[in-house]
């Protein structure tokens, strides 16, 4: 397993900035490789489900020669003492895959939020290079809890 923890970053990257995003985006990239294989190029609908926690789904969208864009989400069957609202998909991220330069930037979230921890953040998050921090360091640290809970993405089937 790749770590994230070997990703250089630039002396010059202040906390927040620009620079330092690209470094997020680049653990990002690393922490959805602990899910699925993304050198193979991922398409369609994969699936994973582990006991004691909610579906996680990707779907791809898109699939250009250096770009994949994608939709990862959580799929809520029913109450979750955790969402106030369910059945439905959340957190429900738009992705764009970067292969060439091995990138990951959660460019969307769609509609609003159930879970109010993500209601305060996504209302707090008001400049551009804000909003990108905000969506993907949630990014970052729902996939790393992915990957503790023991997701894997698969085609449904396997």
């Amino acid at each position: 397993m790749q770590s994230d923890c070997l990703a250089l970053a630039s002396w010059r990257a202040r906390p927040r900035s620009f620079v330092a995003l690209m470094g997020l985006y680049e653990s990002n990239f690393v922490r959805l490789g602990w899910l699925v294989d993304l050198d193979r190029r991922p398409s369609g609908v994969l699936h994973s489900r582990v006991p004691g926690d909610c579906e996680l789904v990707f779907s791809v969208n898109c699939i250009s020669p250096h770009t994949t864009m994608a939709k990862m989400t959580y799929r809520l069957a029913g109450p979750n003492p955790c969402v106030e609202t369910g059945g439905h998909d959340s957190p429900d991220l738009e992705l764009r895959i970067y292969h060439d330069a091995r990138l990951v930037e959660a460019v969307a979230w769609q509609g609003e939020q159930g879970h109010t921890v993500l209601q305060r953040l996504q209302r707090r998050a008001e400049r551009e290079l804000d909003q990108r921090w905000a969506r993907n360091s949630m990014l970052n640290k729902w996939l790393e809890y992915c990957s503790e809970r023991g997701h894997r993405l698969v085609r449904a089937g396997r």
